[in-house]
């Protein structure tokens, strides 16, 4: 380990003492490096030694060099010292920087004609990008790119199209330049993959657990799944320490795929990153071909190669860069352009240039340097070392290595194809992870028993227990196909799994996580909690929480006609009729109306109301009412009735034709708000029957109200799938994609469907969903329907008849009465006449002998009157006057006459005469009664009473009163 570090000195050494002796040798270079690339020097300095002991290339010539360091990220600095270099008088200009003092040193080398080979170098072994340097078509270009260019994007585009992969992450170092791989994410980004990119920074630690705290469970799974795919760009030393962390925080299992790809990863990183990694490692670099015979490895044709550079065991070697191999090959290019220079006699001596004068001119036997090293090429340690037309290496070369699935740490790597940019990959890749044939392998199952998904009948004549129900048939379907077998057993706490105080998980998940069953499997819901500790497959049927509820028995709503509105509107639109009313009783009250003739009405409170509900029920009435505000009012009021006439009609029928049974619950959140049904779930999962509510999974209680006998209960749940049901299996286990692959083909084939429908048959006898047992859904009405409809009828009757005997009883009682003079009451006028006859038309009237008192009659003192035998008791009744009252139209207002005993021949109303203010009292517009203020007395004969052309008396509804 001690002994090339002192050749390195005794080499410099040597090196400056022959500088400092030979300051006259022709062949001189410049050396620039990055000052980060001390290894970069020392192998420059070794090829140098060695060339120079080769006298079959130089033979008596030997070649002297100036090297000089500088930041890469400093462009001017770099030109600064190459500028120096050049004016100590240089053949050719070597360097190894990076991209940034690249196009600078690019630009001086065109201007002075000094050929310059570029060895583009990445900080810390992160993967390169390009550096996009110009070339022009001229003659004038005098850089040649050492290294081939960067074809990182199309070896990963065919290997993941190698892979199939649709979904991935990439990762990449904070030295890489992200635009190196633009153009593949354009690639793929028209293929339709979907690519995710993540920076990952120094404090890698750091990182990992600011993701543990900002993403939520649900998104640490997804990220989790993310991860099952993903390509590492970034160096070594980055990727061993990302890997350890992801691996120690479970953020990846066994089942996950990862590639790495860069060009600087040597034999001793491969075996670390496969030792600390799980799962698949894909690795892909840059290869180098190295002869097959050993004692041929440190021979590139008449030229011998340092031991400590060719041999692989040894430890400089092992940990050199490829920048490092390509320095020595461009040493050894170079050494070989000079000897052919030197052959051909064609050698051009370079003076001193200076960068700094305005007027400097290039070197004149650059031109013919740079074709003699454009046109040469050498074997050396990355190769066949050459440049074509554009000034560029074509000969690269990368190799595919990788690792098989499986727990165990440090397994083997095998090399999988290999990649160039002539021939393109050689090789297959595949990224199945288990094959199909499982045979001979026996999976121990955990499972917990739980209509209908797992069911056992208990041995029978010392048979063994046999397992059966819908997640045993997707087992069967699994094992039929693979080619595996199991055996079964059942949790010893009969649990599902939760965690526990000190950390551990009971149940079916504890026995995956204790490594005592190989699945899980049973009504087995995906949780984050649970794929924390355990994987699971694709979910094989959806998950939602269900309600199971006995069936409420079928009830008749005597009132359903009613049901078009509710019992607010009912009350609203009776508030409306009453108020109506009461404002068109007012609104003529305040304007009186002028009644028509032969107009009956009155305009009471009674009335009015009754003239409202008759429009609203739309039964017509007689319509009296002539002002302008009533006429307003009123039709308002009958446009309100056609609308909710007409809204009622229209529910009615959809109420009364369709049969709508609805429970009031229909929903968790409905259950959760009402207090009559009592509700919850049972650890254990026991089914409680009766008026209760049972919370638990959908599916279950679907079977339990399926194979119900009497189909007694109905079940009710989310219509929204948020989990599902999956095949737990231990963390990290290989046997979880293939299993995820089969079930989804079992979905795609149909074949899922078909085991379900054999426990959740579709077309059951019982209907799940409905909370009554409603056998006709529509059709004729019957007699229930219209139920209360009848019985508002019958009420109406019984009230009707309750009120005619109160009215009966009470016209009675007011008869037995004797009202007072000064009553105001209502007589018909046919009444009025034929009392008065029989007053009046006695054959012995004129003999009567009349007072000469006066009489004041209203229509009422009449009856009261006594017959005309008892009138003829009267001694005098001649010159007795009588005043009626009445109430009549103004057209016909009768008046006061003097009754006298030459109106023995009759008391008779005659022709009226012409109008004239009478004893009269009127009826006022408000129903009441007013008197004549004039009192006229007149005698009149008595007649028959005369048609007035009014009709009053031949119309038995119409009676005139007075």
């Amino acid at each position: 380990m001690e002994v090339f570090p002192l050749l390195l000195v005794l080499s410099v050494w040597w090196s400056r003492t022959w500088d400092a002796a030979n300051a006259d040798s022709i062949i001189h270079i410049g050396a620039i490096f990055d000052e980060s690339a001390k290894k970069d020097d020392e192998v420059f300095r070794t090829a140098v030694g060695d060339l120079n002991q080769n006298e079959e290339i130089l033979q008596t010539e030997k070649i002297t060099f100036s090297v000089t360091f500088v930041d890469g990220n400093n462009p001017f600095q770099a030109v600064q010292e190459a500028c120096e270099l050049m004016n100590q008088g240089i053949l050719a200009l070597v360097s190894s920087i990076g991209c940034t003092s690249a196009g600078s040193l690019q630009s001086l080398a065109d201007a002075m004609h000094i050929p310059h080979l570029f060895i583009q170098r990445s900080t810390a072994g992160t993967p390169r990008s390009g550096c996009g340097l110009t070339r022009s078509n001229r003659n004038d270009d005098y850089t040649l790119s050492v290294r081939p260019p960067v074809y990182l994007n199309d070896v990963i585009l065919r290997v993941v199209t190698e892979y199939a992969w649709q979904k991935f992450i990439i990762f990449y170092d904070s030295e890489y330049d992200i635009r190196g791989i633009q153009e593949f994410l354009d690639k793929v980004s028209q293929q339709g993959m979907d690519v995710a990119l993540q920076k990952v920074e120094n404090n890698i630690n750091k990182m990992i657990t600011t993701l543990f705290d900002t993403m939520r469970i649900e998104e640490l799974n997804r990220y989790r799944d993310t991860l099952r795919r993903a390509i590492l760009v970034m160096n070594p030393a980055t990727a061993k320490s990302f890997i350890t962390e992801v691996v120690e925080t479970n953020l990846v299992a066994f089942d996950c795929h990862w590639i790495i790809i860069n060009e600087e990863i040597n034999d001793v990183d491969v075996q670390e990153l496969v030792r600390r990694s799980i799962g698949r490692l894909t690795i892909i670099r840059q290869t180098f071909p190295v002869p097959q015979n050993i004692s041929q490895r440190c021979f590139r044709g008449n030229h011998r190669i340092s031991s400590t550079l060719c041999d692989p065991k040894d430890p400089f070697a092992q940990n050199m860069e490829i920048s490092n191999l390509y320095i020595y090959d461009t040493v050894l290019l170079l050494a070989n352009a000079f000897h052919k220079k030197l052959e051909d006699r064609k050698w051009h001596s370079m003076a001193s240039l200076s960068c700094i004068r305005k007027n400097s001119k290039p070197w004149q036997g650059g031109r013919s340097m740079l074709e003699t090293i454009k046109k040469g090429g050498v074997s050396g340690l990355t190769g066949e070392l050459e440049f074509g037309e554009n000034g560029g290496n074509p000969n690269v070369h990368f190799e595919i290595l990788g690792t098989n699935y499986g727990e165990e740490l440090g397994r083997g790597v095998r090399k999988l194809g290999c990649w160039n940019p002539v021939t393109g990959l050689n090789g297959s890749l595949t990224d199945k992870k288990l094959e199909n044939n499982m045979r001979g392998v026996v999976l121990r199952v955990v499972t917990v028993l739980e209509e209908p998904f797992v069911m056992v009948s208990e041995n029978v004549l010392g048979k063994p227990k046999k397992y059966q129900g819908f997640s045993i048939d997707v087992l069967d379907a699994l094992s039929n196909y693979l080619g595996f077998n199991y055996e079964i057993y059942v949790a010893p706490d009969h649990k599902y799994g939760s965690p526990q105080e000190d950390g551990t998980w009971n149940g079916l998940v504890g026995e995956l996580v204790f490594k005592r069953a190989d699945i899980g499997i049973s009504a087995l819901t995906i949780t984050p909690d649970r794929e924390n500790v355990v994987d699971f497959t694709t979910r094989y049927m959806d998950y939602s929480v269900g309600v199971l509820l006995r069936r409420a028995e079928k009830t008749v709503d005597m009132f359903a006609c009613l049901a078009p509105f509710d019992l607010s509107l009912w009350a609203c639109i009776a508030g409306t009729v009453l108020l109506v009313g009461l404002l068109v009783y007012l609104l003529n009250w305040l304007n009186p109306p002028r009644l028509q003739m032969g107009s009956m009405t009155s305009t009471t409170l009674y009335n009015s109301m009754w003239f409202v509900y008759g429009s609203f029920v739309q039964q017509g009435g007689e319509v009296p009412y002539t002002t302008l505000a009533t006429r307003m009012m009123m039709g308002a009021w009958w446009l309100f009735a056609l609308i909710v006439i007409s809204s009622y009609t229209a529910n009615l029928a959809a109420f009364l034709t369709i049969t709508r049974i609805e429970s009031s619950i229909q929903s968790l959140q409905d259950l959760s708000k009402q207090t009559d049904i009592p509700y919850g779930t049972v650890l254990d999962s026991a089914v409680k029957y009766g008026n209760y509510a049972f919370v638990w999974d959908a599916a279950v209680l679907e079977y339990v109200a399926i194979n119900d006998p009497d189909c007694s209960f109905y079940t009710i749940g989310n219509t929204v799938a948020d989990r599902g049901y999956g095949i737990a299996l231990q963390h990290g286990s290989p046997y979880r994609d293939v299993f995820s692959q089969r079930i989804l083909e079992l979905q795609q084939n149909g074949d899922m469907d078909i085991l379900k429908h054999k426990w959740w048959p579709k077309n059951g006898q019982c209907d799940l969903y409905s909370s009554v047992d409603t056998k006709q859904k529509g059709g004729a009405l019957d007699i229930k329907s219209f139920a209360g409809v009848f019985c508002i009828l019958a009420a109406g009757i019984v009230l009707s008849c309750f009120i005619a005997m109160l009215e009966t009883w009470w016209n009675k009682r007011k008869g037995s009465r004797v009202p007072s003079k000064e009553d105001d009451k209502e007589i018909d006028l046919e009444h009025l006449h034929r009392r008065v006859n029989s007053l009046c038309t006695d054959d012995d009237s004129p003999h009567k002998q009349f007072s000469t008192s006066s009489i004041d009659l209203t229509p009422l003192d009449i009856d009261t009157l006594p017959t005309r035998q008892a009138l003829e008791q009267i001694s005098d009744f001649r010159n007795t006057h009588i005043t009626t009252t009445t109430f009549i139209p103004e057209q016909i207002q009768t008046l006061s006459r003097t009754l006298s005993a030459k109106a023995a021949s009759g008391f008779t109303f005659g022709n009226v005469p012409e109008h004239r203010t009478g004893p009269f009292r009127h009826r006022a517009p408000n129903g009441g009664f007013f008197r004549s203020p004039i009192k006229t007395m007149s005698s009149i004969p008595y007649q028959p009473t005369p048609n007035l052309g009014l009709n009053l008396g031949n119309d038995p509804d119409r009676g005139t009163s007075i």
